[in-house]
């Protein structure tokens, strides 16, 4: 399966023509789903109050539009947004639309980073979302989320192929964005997209280096620091091959982990 990540950019722009412009691309090009960045609706450093008031519902009018893009393009779409619950709450989600258009997931992020996210946001809940496309079974996580190994571990249990990650990693955390994907990647035998932002919004730098990267370590596609559309294909055998040479997850020893999690006395 051939994916695209596209490294959009920051500020104000027509994020949704921005989105169809990536998508006719990525399509074009032969891929079955395309990854886009942590809030890409909106932009992230734009404050609380402007996430408040541009908020939508999961089925609101920038789904429909963005459904009707995957549906044309016949390509799955991940994209985030600032999310209005049924109960009023705001979130920091990601929607996953099918190629055919439905809505296959939607993961609302669970590890809020810094004053702005913890002021904006509710916390999300289940950490196992996942959906399923053209066979490939995608987990979805949100920036921060992928920094803490339980939640991919998790994925990699559940049965997850690709652990898709839209994100706004900003200086100084390029380690992340440089090294710790591809670590995710390898210690879990499965495939991680990494979709960063690209330039300065308000006092922040993105640092870019949207990455894909498989089951060896290995990056399949790195972008640079501008906006840029990577593309990889996901080989299925290659997961399998360092499922036998790796053995991270059946040599695990569960039994013993728990005093691994437990509060200190």
């Amino acid at each position: 399966m051939k994916i695209g990540v596209f490294q959009g950019p920051a500020g104000s722009v027509d994020t949704l023509a921005a989105l169809e412009t990536a998508a006719e691309r990525a399509a074009t090009a032969g891929a079955r789903l395309l990854i886009l960045p942590e809030l890409f609706l909106t932009g992230y450093n734009i404050g609380a109050p402007a996430l408040q008031r541009l908020a939508e519902p999961m089925h609101g009018p920038s789904a429909a539009r963005a459904s009707a893009i995957a549906k044309r393009l016949n390509i799955a779409l991940l994209y985030g947004y600032p999310e209005r619950g049924e109960d009023g709450s705001l979130y920091n989600s990601a929607l996953l639309l099918g190629p055919d258009g439905t809505r296959r997931a939607n993961f609302r992020k669970i590890h809020l980073f810094g004053a702005m996210e913890k002021e904006a946001f509710t916390p999300g809940t289940d950490p196992l979302v996942m959906a399923e496309i053209d066979g490939l079974t995608i987990g979805i996580l949100i920036c921060y989320d992928v920094e803490f190994p339980e939640m991919v571990r998790g994925l990699a249990l559940h049965g997850a192929d690709l652990v898709a990650v839209p994100t706004a990693q900003m200086h100084p955390y390029g380690f992340v964005a440089d090294m710790l994907i591809r670590t995710r990647a390898y210690e879990n035998q499965l495939f991680v997209a990494y979709a960063n932002r690209t330039g300065r919004e308000g006092n922040l730098d993105y640092v870019g280096h949207s990455s894909i990267a498989g089951p060896d370590g290995s990056e399949l596609a790195r972008a640079g620091l501008g906006e840029e559309l990577i593309m990889a294909t996901l080989d299925p055998e290659l997961r399998a091959e360092w499922s036998r040479l790796n053995g991270f997850l059946i040599d695990r020893q569960p039994h013993l982990y728990g005093a691994l999690v437990a509060p200190a006395a």
